[in-house]
């Protein structure tokens, strides 16, 4: 298990044989000018110093690790933390890797940043941190995610932002990547792609990842400081994965820390009614990276659903890919039922209403905890908050 952290991903972007640089020609020159800008600014202490600073005085870092002792107590077995990344500013784990990456534009140069987004908490924080920098920022995002997150449209607009809504395909998350990639092709002189996850063509999932390891970094000390060991169980929700691999991350090594990704269960493992990759995916190439993908026999992406707007991505991060290959991370999936159910299950029992995305994880732990013991303690992160996604659960909830 030591050889882990090291080795991935290799110098040419693969963890084993997911990942790489799957993109146009016009691409692969900034791609790989962007990968050695990025492992610069990774060893140089003034870029850490700053994006630190701004973690802490303008995000809001460290976010607490709450016990949940009345959930705990409802479900009579393990001990469940919270990971409160929904208390960060713009209400989601997102702000982490934006941070990072505005930071990393302006040390190359860039004036314009593109973003793509599905629930829109990537746009939200992309645009807060252009707003922070002065610069442009352009957001393509589906048409229908634009309709069942209209707030997050709105705040997107009211810090000077621009979205573009993307008609075409499904008009979610896929295709909205697909026309972020078309403008960067054409822009790529001036425009920096911040990506949302940690997908996509290298460098990207390994930024993504480092810029979101402070989750998992802290949380580690933080369970070592309360309960004077490390936790049996992590679990988090699974789109693209950055939230789960920024946890995970810095646990990988820890052979007794068992790992849980939770996928988008949809309707039921029904073709096209679901977005859990792991279940009936096969191994394809999508937006840059080889990785575990739901296709048709014709190769043909297929259609996805989730009542979660973050989820329904086609594809899964390389690195889970990889983790998941190996044994050292497993992955599930929480239906849509089952996710509405947890996110009024902590509402209720907590007084905190968790992101529909996060509902999933809640949802794995709500069917687990049980069955543990009562000095087990399992960490599950709460990737962000579930004011966005008021309306949509209170159709299905009230």
């Amino acid at each position: 298990m030591s050889t882990l952290l090291p080795t991935v991903p290799d110098a040419t972007g693969h963890y084993g044989p997911f990942g790489g640089m799957f993109v146009p020609e016009t691409l692969m020159t900034p791609l790989q000018d962007l990968a050695v800008a990025y492992e610069e600014a990774r060893q140089d202490p003034s870029f850490q110093a700053e994006l630190d600073d701004l973690l802490h005085n303008y995000v809001g870092r460290p976010t607490p690790l709450y016990f949940a002792d009345r959930w705990t107590e409802k479900l009579g077995g393990a001990k469940i933390y919270l990971k409160r990344e929904d208390l960060l500013h713009t209400g989601a784990h997102k702000i982490n890797n934006a941070l990072g990456q505005i930071l990393l534009a302006k040390r190359i140069g860039k004036t314009r940043i593109i973003a793509e987004t599905g629930a829109g908490q990537h746009g939200v924080a992309t645009a807060t941190v252009c707003a922070r920098f002065g610069m442009e920022c352009i957001v393509y995002m589906g048409a229908v995610d634009m309709e069942r997150q209209a707030l997050n449209v709105a705040r997107m607009r009211l810090m000077g932002a621009k979205v573009v809504p993307v008609t075409a395909g499904q008009a979610t998350l896929k295709e909205a990547v697909n026309e972020a990639m078309r403008d960067w092709v054409a822009s790529v002189d001036h425009t920096h792609y911040i990506l949302g996850s940690a997908l996509g063509s290298h460098p990207f999932p390994m930024m993504v990842r480092d810029f979101h390891r402070v989750i998992g970094v802290e949380a580690r000390q933080q369970i070592l400081e309360k309960e004077g060991r490390l936790p049996d169980l992590l679990v988090a929700c699974v789109g693209g994965g950055s939230n789960a691999i920024g946890l995970f991350h810095p646990f990988l090594n820890d052979e007794n820390v068992r790992m849980v990704g939770v996928e988008a269960g949809g309707e039921g493992i029904v073709p096209e009614r679901h977005a859990a990759r792991f279940q009936g995916g096969k191994l394809g190439v999508l937006q840059g990276t080889k990785t575990w993908l739901l296709a048709n026999d014709d190769g043909q992406i297929e259609l996805t659903h989730s009542v979660s707007a973050g989820l329904d991505y086609a594809a899964i991060g390389p690195e889970h890919a990889y983790l998941q290959s190996i044994g050292r991370v497993e992955y599930t999936y929480a239906t849509d039922d089952e996710a509405l159910a947890a996110f009024k299950a902590l509402a209720t029992t907590e007084g905190i209403l968790p992101a529909l995305e996060s509902s999933h994880a809640l949802a794995y732990v709500e069917k687990i905890a049980p069955s543990l013991p009562k000095n087990a303690i399992l960490i599950v992160n709460l990737s962000g908050r579930g004011d966005k996604d008021v309306e949509q659960a209170s159709k299905y909830l009230l």
